[in-house]
C-alpha cells in the first residue's frame, strides 16, 4: 500500500522547473512603457518557448505582436515571462486556422494558429478578422485597444500572404488599411511578406510611416533587413506617433528578427 502511494505521488510530481536563461547585462529589468515589438516566432520550428520568452524579456516591451503563433506556445511563453522574469502580460489571440500539423493537438481538437498580442496593460475591444482571400494559407489581422507610453492606442497585428502572391497581399492590405484609417493613433505590427517598395503596401504607406525614419517605399532606401535572407518583411507602422529609437535584433530562435521601437509619449 505504501509503495503504491509512493508510485502515485512520484508519477504526479512535476518533471522539473526550467531555469531562467541568463539575460544579457544590458537587458531591461521591467516593462518599458513606451516600447512595442513585433516578432514572427517561426512555425513549425524546433524552438524552446523558454528561449522565446527570454528573447522577449531582454527588451521587455509594453506590447508585443507575435505571428505564426500557436495558442499553446503563447501560453507557455507568457507563463515563462511571469514565472522566470516577473513580467506579467495580458493576452489576446487572432487565430485564423486550427491545424494539428502546425500546433499539435488531437484530430478532433487541433491547436489554434495565427497572431497574438501580449500587453502589460489591459486590452479592450478586441477584433479578429480573417482576410476574404488568405492565399495559400488562411491569414488575417487582429486589433486591440491598449496603453502605450501612457496613451490609448489601437494596435493592429497581421501576417500577409506568402511571397509571390502580390495580388492577394494587395487585397489584404486594402482590408487592413480601411480599418487603420479609422484611428488617429495606431500602431500596425506584423510580417507583411513584402519589401518596402512593393506596390501592395502602398495603401499602408499612405496612412502610416515606418518606425525607421530612413525606411521609405523606395528601391534605394536604407531599410534594415528583418529576415535571415536579408529582406525587410517585418514592420512597425506608426500613425499619430513619432519614434524615439528602434532596433532590429537577429535571433537564433526564428528566421525573422526581433523588431522593437520606443515611441514619443
Amino acid at each position: 500500500m505504501t509503495l503504491a502511494c509512493m508510485v502515485l505521488v512520484g508519477a504526479s510530481a512535476p518533471s522539473g522547473v526550467i531555469p531562467a536563461r541568463s539575460l544579457p547585462v544590458d537587458a531591461v529589468r521591467d516593462v518599458v512603457p513606451n516600447r512595442v515589438m513585433t516578432w514572427n516566432i517561426c512555425n513549425p520550428c524546433e524552438v524552446s518557448n523558454a528561449d522565446r520568452a527570454a528573447e522577449i524579456a531582454t527588451y521587455a516591451p509594453q506590447v508585443v505582436g507575435l505571428q505564426e503563433a500557436c495558442v499553446r506556445d503563447v501560453e507557455r511563453i507568457r507563463g515563462y515571462l511571469k514565472s522566470l522574469y516577473g513580467l506579467d502580460y495580458h493576452v489576446e489571440y487572432g487565430a485564423v486556422l486550427r491545424h494539428r500539423g502546425r500546433c499539435g493537438g488531437v484530430p478532433w481538437n487541433p491547436g489554434a494558429f495565427g497572431q497574438a498580442v501580449l500587453s502589460a496593460a489591459p486590452m479592450t475591444d478586441p477584433v479578429n478578422v480573417e482576410y476574404p482571400d488568405g492565399g495559400s494559407e488562411d491569414r488575417g489581422y487582429m486589433a486591440v485597444t491598449t496603453t502605450v507610453g501612457g496613451q490609448s492606442v489601437r494596435v493592429f497585428n497581421t501576417h500577409l500572404a506568402h511571397r509571390r502572391q502580390e495580388a492577394v497581399r494587395a487585397d489584404q492590405s486594402g482590408v487592413l488599411a480601411a480599418d487603420v484609417a479609422r484611428y488617429d493613433r495606431a500602431v500596425v505590427l506584423g510580417d507583411f511578406n513584402a519589401v518596402p517598395d512593393a506596390p501592395e503596401l502602398g495603401r499602408i504607406w499612405a496612412l502610416a510611416a515606418d518606425t525607421d525614419p530612413q525606411c521609405r517605399p523606395s528601391p534605394v532606401g536604407t531599410c534594415k533587413p528583418t529576415t535571415d535572407w536579408q529582406s525587410k518583411f517585418d514592420y512597425i507602422f506608426l500613425r499619430g506617433f513619432a519614434p524615439l529609437e528602434h532596433r532590429v535584433q537577429p535571433t537564433p530562435y526564428s528566421d525573422h528578427h526581433l523588431l522593437h521601437t520606443d515611441l514619443e509619449s
